[in-house]
């Protein structure tokens, strides 16, 4: 079963035809699960309304009066990237809204697969600023929902642009992990094997830079040789996924190599880390070629739910593999050395 919240952002928050996060994106999601002909298997739910308190966990009230009135203003920009205008504020709500409607419904049904498709995307905003396309980060906000419900959630971000905003609203959350496969360098800059987590959370954020042209097969590796066994000791209780799909090879802001069989093939690993079903959801991110976009959807939630479909075939052959040996050292150092200050030798 899927759990489809939205579409929210088809016809609203609209940068021009020459932005490339614009409303037709929407539009492309919605092919990609259109063409699996789920039937009965999809459930549409409602953006709610997110409480104050809801976006407070993740962002400060500063911000989100600034945001709200600069919109009801008329709107600006927050930076060359990033843009607001008259509905953006109602627009960035309900993209919040659809995330917690999603994550809500598979508590209630204890069953399925959320797909969250909602823009604008969320995972660079900070807790006091919006950019790179984002404005609320609607992945943090459902996470920080969990953490207070008394969950344990993993975040794979395959964005191919690190989360930034994620990663530093949940840097001293022990009830987090963020992992995070990204090109570098790239926007915003951020993603170094290094940095690894707080005080509080030592070793909980993992940062898996990548080069120009890595494929499909090194992401797997990725996953399954760094991630999969800090994922295991984590032991989540839920699995959210900041689904960017700006890594494939046609988009037109970055250079991995990535292709919708790719997509499949991380989606079927990221889902073998969430403990039962109904306990999976995905966050539309980034993803800007909308041919692709479709594809990549379509082949995605393909993989999730057994779905027949025909993705363009993995990739393979493409750099990278040095940089996961070389992001193992820096992490299990950085992250050794974390654990030592904070007092918390041998807890992963």
């Amino acid at each position: 079963m899927l759990i489809l919240a939205g579409p929210i952002g088809a016809d609203t928050h609209d940068g021009g035809e020459f932005h490339p996060e614009r409303p037709a994106r929407i539009g492309a999601v919605m092919a990609g699960i259109d063409d699996l002909d789920l039937g009965s298997d999809v459930c549409l739910v409602d953006a709610i309304e997110p409480s104050r308190t809801a976006l407070l966990r993740v962002h400060s009230a500063p911000y989100l009066d600034g945001l709200a009135a600069h919109a009801q203003g008329g709107g600006g920009s927050l930076d060359e990237d990033t843009y607001v205008n008259d509905d953006s504020w109602d627009a960035a709500l309900a993209s919040a809204g659809a995330g917690l409607a999603a994550v809500a419904e598979l508590q209630r049904r204890g069953e399925g697969v959320a797909f969250v498709a909602a823009r604008p995307p969320g995972h660079h905003a900070v807790p006091d600023q919006g950019m790179g396309f984002c404005l609320l980060n609607n992945v943090a906000i459902a996470a920080a929902q969990l953490v207070s419900e008394g969950e344990r959630v993993l975040i794979v971000d395959w964005d191919v642009h690190h989360g930034n905003g994620t990663q530093a609203m949940f840097w001293d959350e022990p009830e987090v992990l963020y992992v995070s496969t990204h090109q570098w360098p790239l926007f915003p800059g951020t993603g170094a094997p290094h940095e690894v987590g707080g005080a509080d959370a030592p070793g909980l954020n993992l940062n898996i830079p990548l080069p120009a042209g890595a494929t499909g097969d090194v992401l797997e590796r990725a996953l399954d040789e760094l991630a999969a066994p800090v994922i295991e000791s984590f032991n989540p209780t839920w699995v959210l996924v900041s689904a960017g799909f700006d890594a494939h090879r046609a988009d037109p802001l970055a250079e991995l190599a990535l292709t919708s069989g790719d997509f499949a093939n991380l989606a079927r690993r990221v889902a073998q880390f969430a403990p039962a079903g109904g306990r999976l959801a995905l966050f539309l991110e980034g993803g800007y070629d909308l041919r692709a976009l479709r594809g990549s959807v379509e082949a995605t939630v393909g993989a999730l739910l057994g779905a027949a479909n025909e993705p363009e075939l993995p990739t393979a052959g493409g750099p990278g593999f040095e940089a996961i040996a070389a992001t193992k050292l820096a992490y299990r150092k950085a992250r050794d050395r974390a654990l030592s200050v904070a007092g918390h030798a041998g807890a992963l």
